[in-house]
């Protein structure tokens, strides 16, 4: 049996749907299932940084939220707090700040976030209580579940859960790999 049969493939294709950074034509795709509270996914996210970095147009970056709320209390807020960031053009500078502040991610904390970015304070206000982005951070958690993700952050390049370590030097030499 071949390694790559026995490593978890990704259920639902990176699309649309996704959050992503790079062209849709890249060499190689690399796709985080992250939680924002998450001390590892903290770690993660500046090696991720790096790789995008080094990578330019060979990569696309795509997100998926995968809050593990039982022991991350502040994660679903988070994620909805990103995608409500999002529908307003800003997801990825919430996405950063809130990696960035992994330690300040109560609701007061992410209206500051919301007015710093510039981002119609009321509207987010209102998608947060209303939980509007709901079934869209389920469906991430939900395509997780489905791909064998039980932890974050969990990686997948080109649709296969990449297993080894989150710097930046063994995920560059995964994506390499691809070429």
């Amino acid at each position: 049996m071949s390694m790559l049969l026995d490593r978890p493939m990704l259920t639902v294709p990176v699309s649309e749907r996704d959050h992503t950074i790079g062209p849709d034509t890249a060499t190689v795709t690399l796709l985080e299932y992250g939680d924002y509270e998450c001390p590892y996914c903290g770690m993660a996210h500046p090696a991720v940084k790096e790789v995008i970095r080094v990578m330019g147009d060979d990569l696309r970056f795509a997100y998926r939220h995968f809050p593990m709320a039982q022991i991350h209390p502040h994660s679903f807020g988070a994620a909805l707090a990103a995608e409500a960031a999002g529908a307003q053009g800003a997801f990825w500078p919430m996405h950063d700040g809130m990696f960035e502040h992994q330690d300040r991610l109560d609701t007061r904390d992410l209206v500051t976030y919301a007015r710093a970015l510039g981002l119609d304070v009321g509207r987010f206000v209102a998608d947060l209580e209303q939980r509007t982005y709901e079934p869209k951070v389920r469906e991430d958690f939900m395509s997780g579940v489905r791909s064998g993700v039980n932890g974050t952050p969990t990686f997948f390049i080109n649709g296969v859960r990449h297993n080894g370590g989150y710097d930046a030097a063994s995920l560059l030499a995964a994506l390499r790999a691809e070429f």
